[in-house]
């Protein structure tokens, strides 16, 4: 995909840069502090040095070893495990350009074993490697041998032209290391700026591959009998969400049984108060186009740090599908403010996904069909210690006898519609109280909320919304903390809020409130998570 950094005025190339070519320093920003709507004030602070910060790096989140990464690619089940390349520039500090997909393999999509750079950038006359996607090309439809993995892979020979295409990339030991299939794209630009981030699926129902590509305000599908000739069958177009980048494309069993297509892609619905995040259509695909069920697209997540998603299948030990669910994470970051992160000084890199979430189809009561999120299961190994609260009563603000940066908190907020107006958390609460991001339900106007506007964050929104049923009284949730960042899973999973939040050395706290009323906070759970 292509990097559109704002408000500086700076190219893909640059924005793949390191701070230091961009004119500033490797030092925080200094957000913009803001007192969050509720409750309470906040006050500005800043880490002088990198000896203040301590260790930025997420305790249960993938994150990159050193210097960068952005967009991650599909992961793909091989020998008993996923196979994930992310892309990586490994001069990032040094302040050189251009991105290598880097790989590292997993068991569950939660604990990562770093494989090193396997696809390599600048090595040829097309220079390095964009977004893309593999495949395992189990049948040798393309040449390479039986179980080959294929990349294809988005490169730019002249960023000053219309040259952005897709080339062909082989893999015969599992995905550790490709080898350009000659120096000519298998797609070449048909004469248009935009024209990347291809995503290869399957067709079983037709016995050839399926590619949808990002062009602009439209997704191209293009199909293959060998991974290297390909045919343009139609595009799907939408306006007003920006270059529809990252495409997606899958086949899903929903919770009914009927069977469905979903097309996706990263969107920019921000010019109309929509999230820039994974946008999505659920419909139907006959092998040529795609007809989606609305003309609007619905999305995975509420925030603003959820961008370049993926999915994959869910598999079990022995590799068996799971027809009726995925998987699906991002990269936490946006390119309205990319290198705005304390992990750059305090630990050397720039680049944290979410966390894995299990997705599934689900049916409303109007019969419109949503993809509903949980946080993947394969968490529950990683428990290090639970602390049970049970119900806990509140009215007013109630700290917790607890501490720490990395856990994950489950309850059900219930209030008394009419009385009750606003109830939740503060989360990574300064001792003196004075900094926390808050999550909630406002339930005078109806809405769950992450505020991250009262401690340090990289700019750009400072709280997120979803619709709730105040009338209903009731709220489960599922909170998500990390050193740097806060997921919000809502009620069944229709809505998630994806926000890096920057909490200082010693903002630890937890505390809750209501306001209006009382509430409780039932079956109250803290579960502290890390990876060993």
């Amino acid at each position: 995909m292509e990097p559109r950094p704002r408000p500086q005025p700076v190219t893909r190339r640059t924005a793949l840069l390191g701070a230091s070519a961009l004119g500033g320093t490797l030092a925080l920003p200094t957000p913009a502090f803001a007192a969050p709507a509720r409750p309470g004030p906040t006050a500005a602070a800043k880490p002088k040095s990198a000896a203040a910060l301590g260790s930025y790096r997420a305790a249960y989140h993938y994150t990159i070893p050193d210097n960068w990464k952005n967009d991650p690619q599909r992961p793909l089940w091989i020998d008993g495990a996923y196979a994930y390349h992310t892309l990586y520039n490994a001069d990032y500090i040094t302040g050189s350009e251009g991105t290598s997909w880097r790989l590292a393999t997993s068991p569950d999509l939660v604990c990562y074993t770093d494989r090193g750079v396997a696809l390599p950038k600048d090595t040829t006359p097309a220079g390095d490697a964009w977004s893309g996607s593999a495949v395992v090309d189990e049948d040798n439809t393309a040449g390479f041998g039986a179980g080959a993995v294929i990349a294809l892979v988005t490169m730019e020979p002249d960023a000053a032209a219309n040259s952005q295409a897709q080339y062909l990339w082989y893999s015969t030991d599992s995905g550790r290391t490709f080898r350009p299939h000659g120096t000519q794209p298998v797609l070449p630009n048909p004469g248009v700026k935009d024209f990347r981030d291809p995503k290869v699926v399957r067709d079983t129902d037709r016995d050839r591959w399926v590619l949808a590509l990002a062009e602009r305000d439209k997704i191209g599908l293009y199909t293959s009998d060998d991974l290297k000739s390909w045919t343009y069958r139609s595009g799907f177009v939408r306006d007003g969400y920006g270059t529809l980048e990252c495409p997606d494309l899958f086949r899903i069993k929903a919770a009914d049984d009927t069977w469905h297509w979903v097309l996706a892609a990263s969107a920019n619905g921000s010019s109309s108060g929509l999230p820039a995040t994974y946008a999505y259509w659920t419909g139907d695909f006959d092998g040529d186009t795609f007809a989606a069920d609305a003309d609007a697209p619905q999305w995975l997540d509420r925030g603003p740090d959820w961008y370049a998603a993926v999915t994959c299948e869910k598999r079990a030990a022995d590799g068996t599908v799971d027809a009726s669910a995925r998987y699906a994470f991002a990269w936490t970051n946006s390119w309205d403010y990319p290198h705005n992160t304390p992990t750059l000084v305090a630990d050397g890199f720039n680049g944290t996904d979410s966390i894995t979430r299990e997705i599934t189809l689900q049916r409303a009561g109007d019969g419109a069909y949503f993809l509903a999120s949980r946080p993947t299961p394969a968490l529950d190994a990683y428990v290090t210690r639970t602390t049970a609260l049970g119900d806990v009563r509140v009215d007013g603000t109630t700290p917790l006898d607890f501490t720490g940066t990395a856990y994950e908190i489950r309850g059900e907020l219930r209030w008394t519609p009419g009385e009750t107006e606003n109830v939740g958390f503060q989360l990574r609460k300064a001792p003196g109280g004075t900094r926390h991001v808050d999550v909630g339900v406002y339930v005078a106007a109806g809405y769950a909320y992450v505020n991250r506007g009262g401690t340090l964050y990289p700019g750009g929104t400072r709280e997120t919304h979803s619709p709730v049923d105040a009338d209903a009284g009731k709220l489960a949730l599922r909170i998500l903390v990390d050193r740097t960042t806060v997921e919000v899973f809502v009620g069944e999973g229709r809505h998630v809020h994806t926000h890096q939040a920057f909490g200082l050395p010693g903002d630890d706290r937890v505390a809750l409130y209501a306001s209006g009323g009382p509430a409780v906070f039932g079956a109250l759970e803290i579960r502290e998570l890390g990876l060993g």
